[in-house]
């Protein structure tokens, strides 16, 4: 008798365990607590881009300043919510969900912080078809590229400007193009544009140059005025093209001047790219 209530109390731990392990939903009584009140704007500071918010109530309003800081604040109008909890507020980055309660401080918490940042342990996984590097991991990466101080790859000059391509990269569908900016005029050079488009290799004037526009979905630093050297680091989408067609590089200059550099990059260029 004592060996099969042993047994049965063993299969009912196990089916418990099994059970518990089935159900992977997050109730709002495990999420964390941040206080808000009226008059103090509340932020929450993410490590990467915001994609996506959800404010489960409509007496808080919400937005996003710059890319990675959610901005919060309680509408005037709406502290007829009941005694302190006032909704949940859902926070998407490129790689995370994160989920929080918002409460109503009362006179039991005095003390409002104005800032939250989104914590390690607070952040959900996220494995989003179609979604590749977030901009932390691409920006690691080309950190870690402008350590490679090795030079190879294609150039061009004109106008006592010299462009040159350092390494080529790929990582999954990601293209990281290594470029390098050498100015050797005494004129301060003011970058205007940088743009990628495949085109035809020999351009014959009787027919009509076909152009493809191509935009970086990421660069490490923004375009900037440069006395002497600038090297930047862009991310392209995987991108193929036939031998007859060339990725050209465009960096025009603010007008007066308007000085423009073409470098010419090939297909096999990015054939032969480095893989970390």
């Amino acid at each position: 008798m004592k060996t099969t209530y042993v047994i049965l109390l063993a299969v009912f731990s196990l089916f418990q365990e099994m059970y518990a392990q089935s159900v992977s939903g997050i109730y709002r009584k495990d999420l964390p607590d941040i206080f808000i009140s009226e008059g103090v704007s509340l932020h929450f500071i993410s490590p990467e881009p915001i994609t996506y918010v959800d404010i489960s109530t409509s007496g808080i309003a919400g937005d996003l300043p710059v890319k990675n800081i959610l901005r919060l604040k309680i509408k005037t109008d709406s502290l007829t919510i009941d005694a302190d909890y006032m909704g949940v507020v859902t926070i998407i980055g490129e790689s995370f969900i994160a989920q929080y309660n918002l409460r109503y401080p009362g006179v039991l918490h005095p003390v409002i912080s104005s800032q939250v940042q989104i914590l390690p342990e607070q952040m959900r996984p996220l494995d989003v078809p179609g979604i590749g590097l977030t901009g932390q991991e691409m920006k690691s990466y080309a950190l870690a590229i402008l350590k490679d101080h090795s030079r190879s790859g294609r150039k061009a000059s004109a106008y006592g400007l010299k462009a040159r391509l350092n390494h080529v990269y790929t990582i999954g569908d990601d293209i990281f193009l290594d470029l390098t900016y050498k100015n050797e005029t005494n004129l301060a050079y003011d970058m205007d544009e940088l743009r990628f488009k495949i085109e035809d290799k020999k351009i014959n004037k009787a027919t009509n140059v076909q152009s493809i526009e191509i935009e970086p979905v990421w660069q490490l630093y923004p375009l900037s005025s440069f006395k002497k050297t600038f090297r930047n680091i862009y991310v392209l989408k995987k991108v193929t093209f036939p031998e007859n067609k060339v990725l050209n590089i465009e960096l025009t200059e603010k007008q007066i001047s308007g000085r423009t550099l073409t470098l010419q990059i090939k297909y096999r260029d990015i054939l032969k790219a480095d893989t970390f």
